[in-house]
């Protein structure tokens, strides 16, 4: 392979696994602020509010 090719393939590998990382890395960080958020929301609310949204939400 001649170095300008090899040079490509480098950027665009590499460029695959920062987006690939990148993405994972995101969705998690999004779970774990939409969970907090939840608790801190849940927080507030009594104790019947909260088993009736959980009633709710299990589809019961």
């Amino acid at each position: 392979m001649t170095p300008s090719i090899a040079a490509i393939l480098f950027a665009l590998l590499s460029f695959v696994v920062t987006f690939a990382v990148a993405r994972v890395l995101g969705k998690k960080w999004r779970k774990k602020r939409a969970d907090k958020a939840a608790l801190e929301a849940a927080k507030g609310q009594s104790r019947q509010v909260r088993r009736a949204r959980q009633r709710k939400s299990s589809g019961r």
